[in-house]
């Protein structure tokens, strides 16, 4: 505990100082290399308004194209992170992802109604539809378990089978559908082509009001990995606490989702290696993990657009690339210490 004390003024300005620096450097970074190479200087003059900044297309490109796309994957990777961190502490499970309680099912029968409906053109309220079809996901497991306030796992269960069921559907429309396939599957991949300012605006509203509520209820957030009575001991109510914290998240996983697809891993990876690297595994480190997810979705948005370049790989390949090996060491380590 004394040591745990002594680290704290560490952990409160320099880690988190340090991932804000590291989400500006890889922002820049991001922003400078494509098909097109921009001048670092220059985007910096450019940003700051100063003299000497970008002109004419090389404007165009930094102003209208890019710097839009990495503020939607900074936005998108803290929405995941944050979300993973937080329903790992509610289900009382390392594995738990922020795609749980049918969020990436519903999010998907919504996008593939959008893409597959004859008749109209819905590719543009695309957005709109799977940030739908994830709320009505989650609300359905909501209404299904009726047993959230005595054990948190009949929620988890209910939205296993609502997004079983969501997928079904999806998967039947696919196949009356055939000609949609690519479109839909590559939204499912994950893709954060459709990035504009119109696209950031909305999404940053939903994701840091989330956001904002999972920070602030972080210390409480911590009781939640004691038991109910011990939690109700230290004047912390964990079942509205619970309800609390799965509604913001919910709303941060389905506002990202609706924006850039299906991207995996990013809320397993983020949180354990930031618990990892700081030796916290408490939740007041969410504004860090929020910070670090930015930093990896933008570097891995990066890879996905440069390693082919001209063509472009889905997000979703790289996260995956680097999340699934990191997914077994994790499960791998849990059944350790189980034993």
């Amino acid at each position: 505990m004394k040591q745990e004390n002594s680290l704290s003024p560490i952990w409160n300005w320099r880690i988190t100082g340090l991932s804000f620096g590291l989400l500006f450097f890889v922002s820049i970074l991001a922003v400078s290399f494509g098909p097109v190479s921009l001048d670092f200087s220059k985007i910096l003059r450019t940003l700051f308004a100063l003299p000497g900044g970008l002109t004419g297309q090389e404007r165009t490109l930094l102003i209208d194209l890019r710097l839009p796309r990495v503020l939607l994957g900074a936005l998108v990777g803290a929405a995941l992170a944050t979300s993973g961190a937080v329903y790992q502490t509610v289900f009382r499970n390392p594995l738990a992802d922020p795609y749980l309680l049918g969020v990436a099912a519903g999010a998907g029968l919504g996008a593939t109604i959008a893409l597959t409906s004859s008749g109209a053109n819905l590719y543009s309220l695309l957005p709109i539809f799977s940030f739908c079809g994830a709320i009505f996901a989650v609300l359905t497991s909501f209404f299904i378990s009726g047993k959230f306030f005595a054990e948190p796992n009949s929620l988890l269960l209910s939205g296993i089978a609502v997004g079983s069921f969501a997928t079904a559907v999806q998967t039947y429309l696919q196949q009356r559908h055939s000609s949609s396939l690519r479109p839909v599957y590559s939204w499912i991949l994950g893709e954060l082509t459709v990035a504009n300012w119109q696209v950031v605006s909305r999404s940053s509203i939903y994701i840091m009001i989330a956001l904002v509520i999972l920070i602030t209820v972080s210390k409480q957030l911590d009781g939640l990995m004691l038991t109910d009575e011990e939690a109700y001991s230290l004047g912390i109510n964990p079942n509205r606490l619970r309800i609390i914290a799965v509604i913001a998240a919910t709303l941060a996983t389905a506002t990202a989702v609706s924006a850039s697809g299906l991207i995996g891993f990013v809320g397993i990876v983020v949180p354990h290696l930031v618990r990892g690297i700081t030796r916290r595994v408490t939740n007041r480190s969410l504004l860090t993990i929020a910070l670090v997810g930015a930093s990896f979705l933008v570097l891995a948005d990066l890879g996905a657009r440069t390693l082919l370049s001209p063509a472009e790989l889905p997000i979703g390949v790289i996260t995956a690339f680097v999340g699934a090996p990191f997914f077994l060491v994790v499960l791998r380590k849990k059944r350790l210490v189980a034993k």
